[in-house]
């Protein structure tokens, strides 16, 4: 793997970003809209039950910062991938000495830069207009974090191996493929509050044991180390599975001259 390449590849995705600020608001907006909308909700219901509830019912802005770093993971690496489509700049990329490895590594650098930005700028107003710190997550938060965006990868290569296969026709899944997960992995409920048939399905994902961890350490400052430890081997394994369907379609691409007909689309 060449240092020298990812960061060329990386430095390409950030010029896209220079020369067009406009990009960048799309970190921010849809992230600060979904903020607003949850926390007015958070507030209507602390104002509307007892303090004891209100102030558990936080985890709502919590579920929700927590989602994006799953959700900005993902969109780094299928966004990225998007724009080489858009500027019909995918075969040129696939044309010079780029590795599958590196290739997939500079969308996961972009990735993390994408979550940066919107974490702070979600935690800031979340302090700010709702007296929601998410540092009180404490040293949990490093953890969550790790385990989200690990998810949010394989999610990003799941999404750009279906793109290469079927082409802009699909390009949607770059959006909707976080949101077929959002209503199992339990981000604004727990768990033992959703519907019985759906409970296995849920701690079938990673996620799901973050979101109830960080409800356990906003309600008692604590988690269930197991929740960890589940989180991460569900990474490796969906990780591992992404990875080898995300070669896999980019061979048999190459291998059948697919790549050209996303330089003519």
């Amino acid at each position: 793997m060449n240092l020298r390449i990812i960061s060329a590849l990386v430095m390409r995705y950030l010029f896209l970003y220079t020369r067009s600020p406009m990009r960048l608001v799309e970190l921010a907006f849809w992230p600060v809209v979904d903020l607003v909308v949850w926390g007015n909700v958070t507030v209507f219901i602390q104002k509307n039950t007892n303090p004891e509830f209100g102030s558990y019912v936080l985890f709502f802005l919590g579920g929700m910062i927590l989602w994006d770093i799953m959700f900005r993971a993902q969109q780094g690496v299928a966004i990225s991938f998007l724009e080489d489509v858009w500027t019909r700049n995918l075969l040129n990329v696939f044309v010079a000495p780029v590795r599958s490895l590196e290739y997939i590594s500079a969308t996961f650098i972009v990735g993390v830069m994408r979550i940066l930005i919107t974490v702070v700028v979600l935690s800031l107003i979340s302090w700010l207009g709702y007296a929601f710190n998410v540092f009180q997550l404490s040293w949990w938060l490093a953890p969550f974090f790790a385990n989200l965006m690990l998810f949010g990868w394989a999610l990003g290569m799941i999404s750009t191996a279906l793109i290469l296969r079927w082409g802009l026709a699909v390009e949607s899944l770059a959006w909707a493929i976080p949101f077929f997960f959002q209503p199992v992995v339990a981000v604004f409920y727990p768990v033992e509050n959703m519907p019985a048939w759906s409970q296995p399905i849920a701690w079938c994902f990673p996620p799901t044991y973050i979101f109830e961890g960080m409800r356990s350490v906003m309600k008692s400052g604590t988690m269930n180390w197991n929740y960890l430890w589940l989180s991460a081997g569900l990474n490796l394994v969906y990780l591992g599975l992404a990875g080898w369907l995300f070669v896999w379609v980019l061979n048999l691409t190459r291998k059948r001259g697919l790549l050209t007909k996303f330089a003519t689309q």
